[in-house]
């Protein structure tokens, strides 16, 4: 299997980048996966990225591409895309619920191998719950919400 686009910074796929969260969630969505798609009709830009083997691409890498992926998803699913998210027609606090219990999950399995990674993906973890709790009518009491079974209460 290929990947197509830079997972970092560093030409040899190395993990020394702190992973920047996403400033908006719908711009990392989609820009993620464009650059995943098995589609021979890839966009210019895409076509142009260099080629990696999935065999290549350090854990760290795959870990938080994966992380990056959830985050935005749960994003999107909260309305945080959009200008007003209590009005977005995207908004599905179902769906946020699984993917920041997916989210939670993943930082816990694999915390002590992310290094410099781990805090600004456990931050985005956090604000992604903060921002459940304000979109749900009934938020649940304190380590019950989503993903809170692996990270404890959030406040």
């Amino acid at each position: 299997m290929f990947v197509t686009g830079p997972l970092s910074r560093e030409a040899n796929g190395g993990s020394g980048t702190p992973l920047a969260v996403p400033a908006n969630a719908e711009t990392v969505a989609h820009g993620s996966l464009a650059g995943m798609t098995d589609d021979p009709e890839l966009p210019d830009e895409a076509a142009e990225l260099p080629v990696r083997e999935l065999a290549e691409i350090p854990a760290v890498e795959v870990i938080t591409r994966a992380a990056v992926m959830l985050m935005s998803a749960a994003a999107e699913k909260l309305g945080l895309a959009d200008g007003n998210p209590e009005d977005s027609p995207h908004q599905d606090l179902d769906e946020a619920r699984r993917l920041i219990n997916a989210l939670a999950g993943l930082l816990k399995g694999s915390v002590e191998y992310l290094g410099l990674h781990a805090g600004p993906i456990r931050d985005g973890l956090k604000g992604l719950q903060l921002a459940f709790k304000e979109a749900s009518a009934f938020p649940e009491e304190p380590g019950k919400g989503p993903g809170e079974w692996f990270t404890g209460p959030v406040w």
